[in-house]
């Protein structure tokens, strides 16, 4: 059944082509992902098939009655709305039906008003519906759905946007970097949500794992052009390198017919009614061929490194803490020349406080950081693509050098330097302000490395990279023969490029995993079933309804059916522990017939597994308390 068609698409700028006369098509349960290089119009086309109205020519159209859903890279919100208003704004029963019911929670003194909503929950069954919109909220720790919009950071913003998306579950998702402002542990449970999800889905992101698992078609845009491959993202890596050894093969065949028509052309007479047209007219067809290029993004970078001493960075027990939250406790560690580390763990648990600390704009608690004479750092923020407005591309390179130093003793000049890094002359004297946001960061990476660091260190550098020139940099810093340090939520990044990783855990403790992410990974599940067994081993507390306390995680309210079970199941165990007593006591005596004992035998074996059952209900019940 298809869902979306879109045929002959055509989106320019001034006299800049974006993409001519696309045409595709998104059918239902298709999972697809949008790759291009950045600056090739990805998120233009999103915006276009949700319809903005900009194109130029072309048709759009949508199955009739389907739901979009449209999550951008920027939402735009009321800041007095509240989350959990924000998130159920959907008009469907379900939603109307849940708000209502909450709203009766706040005034459960109105038995009227709390049996009404009750019955409408069960009228349009939305005690499924209230369970995912919790589960979902809780995933993506949004911790407080009564908390103003308006006072969340951005990442925030963006995980109630996808949060809204999810709960809604349209007919066709239209996703912009979904991952954006996710942690790994929710990237990793987003995956397998979108993956189960009847949705079809229709996304732009650079976590290349992500497609990997939840993508089963693949649409380049190319060239103005759109390729479609009907696989995964390995699947697509394998044909596009097919298609373009096809290509070359076409290429190089008409290159070599070219020279003999070339000949053919010069030898004939001037004037154009003498020579044969139609082959005067395949001649120019095959020119056109023969001076194809096919780009191969190759980012050869040979700048002089200083030299690394035999002091590098050393950590004396280092302690940090703001107030009463620790961020690290009585770190001692020393780099190694070359070694390439990884961080990983979750918001706030202290990542960037210890980059801060390596680059000494943050004191230590307690402690010393000791960074040796020849080091030079070089640090890559999330924050650093700032750039003086009305400055040109090439403006930004010269203003630091001229000229960049190579290794054996040669330069590069500073338009040599952009070209390396894929900006074409085209573009030097472009305005910084009119570049694409990964093509922002690209050239604020130069100004990183052109500094010559022999201590690196990037924090979440692969954000609005593109997949292109993500694997162009992995190579580069595959054979970076510094120290590199890099905190990233892009797991293929880290699985190919660190040593080891410094797991941050919270509470100032740091693990030193050896390993890249998939160790980390397999290190939290090693530890998530040791934890388990031991919670086995724990003796069960015979406490009849134990006072649980449960902190820190996003609660919501007992519905009327489960606040009713909830009270009466203490009365419920304290019955069956009664007459698991009484007939303890009866066995006990030794008065009792074979029949008679073994008939109280299995109903003691009953009773012990309800009182089992009850307590876990109790347990879980009483999250939500």
């Amino acid at each position: 059944m298809n869902y979306l068609s879109v045929e002959n698409l055509t989106k320019s700028f001034g006299e800049r082509i974006i993409f001519e006369d696309l045409t595709f098509g998104i059918d239902k349960g298709d999972k697809v992902a949008l790759v291009a290089k950045n600056g090739s119009g990805k998120s233009t086309l999103l915006k276009i098939l949700c319809g903005d109205g900009t194109e130029d020519s072309g048709r759009i159209v949508y199955r009739k009655d389907i739901r979009v859903d449209y999550l951008e890279q920027a939402e735009k919100f009321n800041p007095d709305q509240l989350i959990f208003d924000e998130v159920l704004k959907a008009d469907t029963r379900e939603a109307q039906a849940i708000k209502a019911y909450n709203k009766a929670l706040k005034n459960i003194e109105d038995s009227d008003a709390m049996e009404d909503a009750f019955e409408l929950m069960n009228s349009v069954n939305a005690w499924d519906y209230d369970v995912k919109v919790n589960t979902i909220l809780s995933q993506l720790k949004i911790e407080d759905p009564q908390q103003k919009i308006g006072e969340l950071s951005g990442g925030q913003k963006k995980r109630v946007a996808l949060a809204k998306i999810l709960i809604n579950e349209p007919d066709l998702m239209i996703l912009d970097e979904p991952t954006n402002h996710l942690d790994l542990d929710m990237i990793e449970w987003l995956e397998v949500y979108l993956t189960k999800s009847k949705s079809a889905i229709i996304m732009v992101t650079h976590d290349r794992y992500f497609l990997e698992v939840v993508c089963n078609t693949i649409l380049e845009l190319e060239d103005q052009q759109i390729y479609k491959y009907s696989g995964n993202f390995s699947y697509y890596l394998e044909k596009k390198a097919e298609r373009q050894e096809q290509l070359q093969a076409t290429i190089n065949k008409a290159q070599n017919l070219m020279r003999t028509e070339l000949d053919w052309i010069r030898r004939q007479p001037k004037a154009r009614g003498t020579k044969q047209k139609a082959r005067v007219d395949a001649f120019d067809g095959l020119q056109d061929t023969a001076n194809q290029r096919i780009n191969k993004d190759e980012l050869e970078i040979e700048i002089q490194m200083n030299r690394l001493g035999s002091k590098i960075v050393e950590l004396h027990n280092v302690g940090k803490w703001f107030d009463d939250k620790k961020i690290i406790n009585n770190l001692d560690y020393g780099f190694k020349a070359g070694e390439k580390l990884g961080i990983v763990g979750a918001n706030g648990t202290g990542k960037s406080t210890f980059l801060n600390m390596l680059i000494g704009t943050e004191p230590p608690s307690k402690g010393k950081v000791v960074v040796g004479d020849t080091i030079v750092m070089g640090y890559y923020n999330q924050s650093g693509a700032n750039f003086k407005e009305g400055k040109k591309v090439k403006e930004v390179i010269t203003d630091i050098a001229e000229y960049i130093p190579l290794n054996k003793g040669r330069k590069m000049s500073a338009a040599q330097f952009l070209e390396k890094f894929l900006f074409p002359r085209s573009m030097h004297f472009m305005d910084v302000d009119k570049l694409s946001g990964g093509e922002k960061k690209r050239l604020y990476l130069m100004t990183i490395l052109m500094k010559n660091p022999n201590f690196l260190i990037l924090d979440e550098p692969t954000n609005d990279l593109d997949i292109f020139i993500l694997s162009v940099l992995e190579e580069y810093l595959l054979t970076f023969k510094g120290c590199l340090i890099i905190v990233s939520h892009d797991r293929y990044f880290l699985d190919k490029l660190v040593d080891h990783t410094f797991y941050f855990q919270g509470e100032g403790e740091v693990k030193d995993i050896i390993g890249n992410y998939t160790a980390y990974r397999e290190y939290l599940k090693e530890e998530a079933s040791e934890q388990k067994q031991l919670d086995k081993k724990a003796k069960k507390p015979e406490v009849v309804a134990p006072k649980i306390v449960v902190e820190d995680k996003p609660k919501r309210k007992l519905s009327y059916k489960e606040q009713v079970e909830f009270d009466n199941i203490e009365q419920e165990l304290e019955k069956l522990t009664a007459e698991r007593d009484q007939l303890t006591e009866k066995l006990s005596t030794g008065e009792c017939s074979g029949d008679e004992a073994s008939k109280i035998s299995i109903r003691l074996g009953e009773i012990g597994d309800a009182i089992d059952n009850k307590e876990m209900r109790w347990l879980e019940l009483s999250e939500f308390q």
